[in-house]
């Protein structure tokens, strides 16, 4: 695996079907191919069962005028089913919102790439990705274009970025502006971890490797570990690359930015692994783990998460929705439940 080895991209299996009236539980949405921010906003109170990013409606223009087309926030046929559609570009690459099963109480939702074997975080939220466009359309110069995004952010954009701060903050380096003004964000630090190689410092490679591993930057994504991991590997500590692969199998394998088998070649696993998480989803390994003494929503909760990690291996999303829906029926999760079985 190359150090930052792109996202392995896909497109849904199916489109959404238009005009089409969907009920699951009674809940009802209408969703179209030509979703309104309506649509998305009513969706993701409603079956996804959380509050609305307050600029989503700016997002989702600022999207189209970038050449996007929206869809339906339902279309989530061969995707991993934790996400709200949003937007789908020329590459048939989809730009969603992710939906963490267990969020805590106030945790807005990250704004991500879809591929086969998961998600590519863009942003921890909304307003991060809104301020990030923007900057970079700002560093692009003027145009037609130009004009055009930033009349699509409107007020959310002039809260967020001011035209014509890039150029005057006289950071002459783009991605220095976003991780000093923006945000971080897993490409720029990626880029920059790749710059020092370039430039044949090892030792700033190794320490912003490390710096990207820590917890409180991106929670809940494997990608900073995996990334660490190709580091080390680069520089020939093969021992601790393996550690910090194995490290980054630890956390959703669907967060490792990179197919599951490159992971596991430098923590120098086969398929145990993925034997022991088949194991684990059995009605055996369920019996095994409540005579351990575990509460039967936290075996729920693991089953799912050991069958979407599954899932990812290969992509085969749609095999396993029904089993994961299950699983938060189980851990008391009605609304999670719901959320991951809608279709269109």
């Amino acid at each position: 695996m190359k150090i930052g080895g792109g996202v392995v991209c896909g497109s849904p299996r199916a489109a959404a079907l238009p005009s089409l009236l969907l009920r699951r539980r009674g809940v009802t949405v209408r969703c179209s191919t030509s979703s309104s921010t309506a649509d998305h906003v009513s969706f993701i109170k409603d079956v996804a069962a959380t509050e609305p990013p307050q600029h989503l409606f700016h997002l989702l223009k600022m999207l189209k005028t970038r050449g996007a087309s929206i869809i339906s926030p339902g279309a989530k046929q061969g995707i991993i089913p934790l996400v709200v559609p949003l937007a789908k570009n020329s590459t048939g690459t989809i730009t969603a919102l992710l939906r963490w099963p267990t969020a805590p109480a106030g945790m807005e939702m990250p704004v991500v790439d879809v591929n086969r074997n998961g998600v590519w975080l863009l942003a921890k939220n909304v307003d991060q990705f809104i301020h990030r466009l923007l900057v970079e359309e700002d560093a692009r110069g003027s145009g037609e274009q130009n004009d055009e995004l930033f009349l699509a952010a409107a007020d959310a954009g002039q809260k967020l970025y001011g035209r014509g701060d890039f150029s005057e903050s006289q950071i002459t380096n783009l991605d220095g502006y976003l991780l000093k003004k923006v945000g971080l964000f897993p490409d720029v630090i990626e880029r920059k971890i790749l710059r020092h190689f370039e430039e044949g410092d090892l030792v700033s490679a190794l320490v912003t490797g490390e710096f990207y591993t820590k917890k409180e930057h991106f929670p809940g994504f494997a990608r900073p570990y995996v990334f660490n991991a190709e580091v080390l590997l680069k520089v020939g500590r093969k021992t601790e690359a393996k550690d910090a692969a194995r490290g980054a199998l630890k956390s959703p394998w669907w967060t490792l930015g990179c197919k599951y088998e490159e992971v596991a070649n430098i923590a120098q696993w086969e398929d145990e692994q993925i034997e022991y998480f088949k194991e684990k989803v059995t009605e055996e390994g369920k019996q095994e783990d409540l005579k351990k003494g575990k509460a039967p929503a936290q075996v729920a909760l693991d089953q799912a998460a050991f069958l979407l990690d599954l899932a990812s291996v290969d992509g085969t999303w749609d095999n396993y929705v029904e089993r994961i829906a299950q699983c938060y029926e189980e851990a008391g999760l009605h609304e999670i439940a719901t959320f991951v079985l809608y279709r269109d």
